[in-house]
C-alpha cells in the first residue's frame, strides 16, 4: 500500500526578487516524509491553478504551512492597515475554503503558524495584526539576526488545557517551543478550541471542536528538526496516523489512549 499523500501548501515567492515561484521549506517535506511517514506533495496555492475539489481528491491530508504573508483582514471583516503586513490573496482563496471542507469531511490537516491562523479565520475568527504591540505581550517574532539554530531555538513555554487533546498527545501539561510569528488569534472562530497558551496569554494550540478528523494546529514551528524534538515528533506522528486512517477509508480520528 502506498504512503498517504500530504498536500503541503506552498507560498508565492520571488527568486532573486524577480523570478516567480511556489516554494515550500525543505523541513516541512522532511517532517511529513520522515516523521509522519507520508508522501510530501507541494501545492501551488493559487485558484487559477488548482481547485479545492481537486486537492481533496488528490491528497489524503494537508499541511498548512507558515509563511511571511498574512491572511488578509478582509477575510475576517477588518480593514487593511500597514500593521497587517504583506498578503497572499491567492493562498487565502485556497486555504480558507479547504479548511472548511476538511472540517466537514473529516479529512486531516495540520496547521502551523500562518496555517494555525488560517484555521481560526476559516472558522470565523479574527486576528491581531501585531502581537508585540499589545499590552503585556512578548515579542513572538523571529529574531532578525543569528543562525537558523538561533532563530528556531526554544523561547517560551506553552501550557495546555489540563487533560485536553494536546496534554494527552504530548504526555505533559506544558512544553517549550520556538516562536516566529507576528500575528495571533484575537477572537476564536466558531468551534475553535484554544488548547494551549503562551505565558502572556497568546493562543498557541487549537483544534476544531466536534470535527470528525484531525484538526490540530499550532502557532509555533514544529517542523524544525521534527524527528529529534520530543514535542514535534508526537504531533507529526499523530498526523501521519490520521492520514493513513483516511487513506484506508476511516472518516474519523481520535487520539489513541
Amino acid at each position: 500500500m502506498r504512503r498517504p499523500v500530504i498536500g503541503i501548501i506552498g507560498n508565492s515567492h520571488l527568486i532573486n526578487d524577480e523570478y516567480p515561484a511556489h516554494a515550500g521549506g525543505t523541513m516541512n517535506s522532511e517532517a511529513i516524509s520522515h516523521v509522519s511517514g507520508c508522501i510530501p506533495l507541494l501545492v501551488p496555492a493559487c485558484p487559477s491553478l488548482v481547485s479545492v475539489v481537486e486537492l481533496l481528491d488528490v491528497c489524503d491530508g494537508f499541511l498548512l504551512t507558515g509563511g511571511r504573508p498574512n491572511v488578509h483582514p478582509e477575510e475576517y471583516g477588518e480593514a487593511e492597515t500597514p500593521a497587517h503586513g504583506a498578503f497572499d490573496r491567492a493562498r487565502d482563496a485556497i486555504t480558507l475554503p479547504l479548511v472548511r471542507a476538511c472540517v466537514e469531511r473529516g479529512q486531516p490537516f495540520l496547521g502551523v503558524c500562518r496555517g494555525f491562523q488560517e484555521v481560526n479565520v476559516a472558522m470565523g475568527g479574527t486576528l491581531y495584526p501585531e502581537i508585540r504591540d499589545l499590552p503585556g505581550r512578548m515579542n513572538h517574532r523571529m529574531p532578525p539576526d543569528g543562525t537558523l539554530e538561533e532563530k528556531f531555538a526554544l523561547r517560551h513555554v506553552v501550557r495546555f488545557t489540563q487533560g485536553g487533546v494536546f496534554h494527552r498527545l504530548m504526555g505533559a501539561p506544558e512544553v517549550m517551543t520556538n516562536t516566529l510569528h507576528g500575528q495571533g488569534v484575537k477572537t476564536p472562530g466558531t468551534r475553535i478550541m484554544i488548547d494551549g497558551h503562551a505565558p502572556d496569554g497568546t493562543a498557541e494550540a487549537l483544534y476544531v471542536e466536534g470535527a470528525p478528523g484531525f484538526t490540530l494546529s499550532v502557532q509555533w514551528h514544529p517542523e524544525w528538526r521534527a524527528g529529534d524534538d520530543p514535542v514535534s515528533r508526537p504531533l507529526f506522528e499523530a498526523f501521519g496516523q490520521a492520514a493513513r486512517a483516511w487513506a484506508s477509508g476511516a472518516r474519523e480520528w481520535r487520539l489513541s489512549a
